[in-house]
């Protein structure tokens, strides 16, 4: 029995859907009163994208359990959904239909469940994330150490942005990324991190640190985990929103919140960017990033499902959403289908007025948007 349970592995999944159980137990009051300690999404100031590539792609050779997140984008992906966002006409037929990326849905998986096929250990003396959080090594191969980059580097944006070492040491994940010196983390390193007080200090300055380069700043760094923007919010958002490679890092920043102990401080920071990039379109290279990506890092589905329902009130084109539960199937015969497209959103039902002239068959989609049933 014991040789049979060591051979067993997890099955993966192959679909988007088997990877996404955000509406598994769909229900609008599911949600538990003080879950993860996410009451306070609301910004304290109101104020007025491209393809993110995953951490693993098939047919590549496997770098620990992903293959981490600053991989080169699909060009043909980019320009499919640059064309949908930019050039939607009156007849959906004439558009290609936009997808959500299975690599993409199949990262976040493994990342949410704990890599489950990933078996990789390290001697307790191997263990130098945390060794840099206390100050001890440098990072490699640019030999700074810690406390210099949370002393020294705040407020310089340009080293933040242009130097692409430091944010694998400064957020470490179970999986490599492009920074090969960089070390992955191990569930046993991991509680040897969350239980030492230097090193957790000085995590949640790094995430302070970034916070600010891109124009946020933390104004609790208890279980709230609130935040704002900065005063300096619109040069940085302008910036956020034309470097786009920094959707990657942030991607990396949530997943290792979440590793190191944070959960709690996704929720805010992946609402205050979908306000922006949807409601206030400060970020608006960032809404597929932020829904593809973002959101999904985040373990608790009762939190994603909360977070995609203020998405969908506020995305534009309605009709295009694709993060919506999936379609509802009815039992029998003739009546298989609800009306909901790929997106999983009813569209409207037909007016009286429209049954009676019963001109067309095909669902078409008016000037302002707003999809027409004949």
């Amino acid at each position: 029995m014991g040789n049979l349970l060591g051979s067993w592995r997890f099955r993966e999944p192959n679909t988007v859907e088997e990877c996404d159980s955000t509406w598994g137990s769909d229900s609008e009051s599911d949600e538990p009163a003080a879950e993860e300690g996410q009451r306070h999404f609301r910004l304290r100031q109101p104020g007025g994208a491209r393809r993110h590539e995953p951490a693993g792609r098939e047919g590549e050779r496997e770098r620990g359990p992903g293959h981490g997140e600053e991989e080169e984008e699909e060009e043909g992906d980019t320009e499919r959904h640059k064309f949908i966002q930019q050039h939607l006409t009156d007849s959906p037929e004439s558009n290609p239909k936009m997808k959500r990326s299975f690599y993409a849905a199949r990262d976040l998986f493994k990342y949410r469940h704990s890599y489950p096929n990933y078996r990789k250990t390290r001697p307790l003396n191997e263990y130098r994330n945390l060794r840099f959080y206390l100050n001890k090594i440098p990072l490699v191969p640019d030999g700074i150490y810690i406390e210099e980059i949370l002393t020294k580097w705040r407020g310089d944006y340009d080293k933040l942005e242009h130097n692409h070492t430091y944010i694998q040491w400064l957020f470490p994940l179970r999986e490599q990324g492009l920074n090969f010196y960089a070390h992955e983390l191990t569930q046993d390193e991991i509680k040897e991190f969350q239980s030492t007080r230097e090193a957790k200090r000085r995590f949640l300055a790094a995430y302070s640190l970034m916070l600010d380069f891109y124009g946020i700043k933390l104004l609790d760094k208890s279980g709230n985990a609130r935040i704002a923007r900065a005063s300096n919010w619109q040069e940085r958002f302008q910036h956020l929103n034309e470097s786009q490679h920094n959707y990657l890092r942030i991607t990396r920043i949530l997943k290792s919140l979440g590793e190191l102990g944070y959960e709690a401080f996704k929720a805010p920071l992946v609402r205050l960017f979908l306000e922006e990039s949807l409601c206030h379109s400060t970020l608006p290279n960032m809404q597929y990033s932020v829904l593809e990506y973002f959101v999904y890092t985040i373990r608790l589905p009762a939190t994603r499902r909360r977070l995609l329902r203020y998405a969908r009130q506020h995305y534009r084109p309605a009709h295009a959403f694709l993060w919506g539960p999936p379609p509802k199937k009815r039992g029998g015969g003739g009546g298989g289908s609800t009306g909901a497209g790929s997106s999983g959103i009813r569209a409207p039902a037909p007016t009286p007025e429209q049954q009676r002239r019963g001109e067309e068959s095909t669902t078409s989609i008016s000037a302002t948007g707003r999809i027409i049933v004949p």
